[in-house]
């Protein structure tokens, strides 16, 4: 089959993992601070190292395209573009969102009788950046309604402000799952006993399903002008405070 290094840095957990012939064989991740510029290559070299392999014994690199923090995306497209270029493996990119819904599937998350997952990475305040699958991860979107005038939808993903009545039309079918780092902010807010929330980074190893789909359909990005799926354009500020 294939071997994939594979590399997920969209929210605050670093995670590397090694997938081969279908399999997850090496893994590595933390959760501390602002760890992703700092471990992201050395995790990727422990992976390869820990199985007996060179960066070119790999079939392809896979990088979690998005959306989610912006310097995590940034870190981990830069290296794994430099991953590439210094190999000339071809480049794969997977949603964070739909990591989230194979770690649910892959990993047995599911309710009884799940009807929707809805993976949720966190956008701060009370915002999210989700989507709606089906409990065999294919793509429906968002929830029934256009998304806000003011916020950003793209690809079926919507960045999209939590309030009492978020997905009620969903959650009126049965059991739903929410799954994702902001989906524990998610809980105190909607309320529904067909809600189940599951407060989780997307792991570099979920990306595993996706990334083997794409890698036998030939479906690379571009290494050169690939860019991570922010959804929302960055906004800098600048520091109010003196330095002298």
């Amino acid at each position: 089959m294939c071997k994939l290094l594979l590399i997920e840095t969209s929210t605050a957990q670093c995670s590397v993992a090694l997938s081969v012939d279908g399999r997850i064989v090496a893994h590595r991740e933390s959760c501390e601070p602002k760890v992703h510029a700092a471990m992201t290559t050395p995790f990727a070299k422990e992976v390869l190292e820990e199985q007996g392999l060179a960066l070119r014994d790999c079939d392809a690199v896979g990088i979690c395209s998005g959306p989610g923090s912006y310097t995590g995306l940034r870190v981990g497209s830069s290296t794994a573009k430099g991953l590439c270029f210094a190999t000339g493996l071809p480049l794969l990119a997977v949603s964070s969102t739909e990591t989230l819904v194979w770690q649910a599937i892959d990993g047995q998350l599911l309710p009884e009788g799940c009807k929707y997952i809805v993976p949720m990475i966190d956008a701060r305040r009370m915002e999210v950046y989700s989507s709606v699958y089906s409990p065999d991860g294919k793509l429906l979107g968002y929830s029934s309604g256009p998304a806000s005038e003011d916020l950003p939808s793209k690809d079926g993903i919507q960045a999209r402000i939590i309030d009492a009545e978020a997905y009620s039309d969903l959650l009126s079918e049965g059991p739903v799952l929410f799954i994702g780092d902001g989906a524990g902010k998610c809980a105190g807010v909607i309320d529904s006993p067909n809600a189940r929330f599951l407060n989780i980074h997307p792991h570099a190893s979920a990306m595993q399903t996706s990334a083997i789909r794409e890698f036998r359909a030939g479906n690379f990005v571009n290494t050169a002008y690939f860019e991570p799926f922010y959804l929302k354009e960055f906004v800098a500020t600048t520091s109010k405070k003196k330095l002298f």
